[in-house]
């Protein structure tokens, strides 16, 4: 298993991280390239034109290689890079999640809401769980995400996960298998190394419901 819970594939390409010098598969690693403007610029997609420059996909590697020249090394070069670069990523990131959901939603692969969710669970349609991080714990414990590696997200907040369903928010949701749904688990292992590390606060949090 690699970083973020990602199966190594044998024919997956490995390429060397920046930051930490670790060799893993592309999958959990965030491709840069240098823009007109020697400006570096995160290429999500892995398409742009260009040397790429390849960092884990975690907040604190992102953050080495801005601070500690790293970019400017690898490009062998100087190298403009942005202030908030891993703020950066992390809504590329975010936005890329929120999207492939959206799509597998429109292919009738995910459902939204406590009952649909709940049925689909029922008819073991349900390949991954979603639930908002900061839904309702005693509503969120009803539902039981099925068997196996990969099969649940629970960092994404019920704002993010409604802008995926066209809604004001979702607590819970649920994909079904599929190629789309495989490309979500893997993105959202991508996104969750980049999400900030928020404490729990004790009490004072409002219980969401899907709306």
């Amino acid at each position: 298993m690699t970083r973020g819970g990602r199966e190594k594939l044998l024919d997956d390409p490995e390429r060397k991280c920046i930051a930490t010098g670790e060799v893993q598969p592309k999958a959990g690693l965030i491709r840069f390239c240098l823009g007109p403007d020697d400006m570096v610029v995160p290429d999500i997609l892995g398409r742009l034109p260009g040397r790429g420059f390849y960092v884990t996909a975690e907040r604190a590697a992102i953050d080495k290689a801005a601070k500690k020249g790293l970019f400017a090394r690898a490009a062998r070069q100087p190298v403009k890079v942005p202030d908030d670069l891993a703020d950066l990523v992390e809504a590329l990131m975010l936005r890329r999640v929120i999207d492939l959901i959206s799509l597998a939603r429109k292919a009738s692969g995910a459902v939204m809401g406590y009952e649909k969710v709940k049925e689909w669970l029922q008819k073991d349609k349900v390949r991954v769980l979603i639930q908002a991080s900061n839904g309702s714990e005693r509503g969120k414990t009803k539902l039981r995400a099925p068997d196996g590696d990969n099969s649940f997200i629970g960092f994404l907040s019920a704002e993010e996960m409604g802008l995926a369903f066209g809604r004001e928010r979702a607590i819970h949701a649920a994909l079904a298998a599929g190629g789309l749904t495989t490309r979500v688990v893997e993105e959202a292992a991508r996104l969750s190394g980049l999400r900030l590390q928020i404490e729990e606060q004790d009490g004072g949090e409002t219980a969401l419901k899907d709306t």
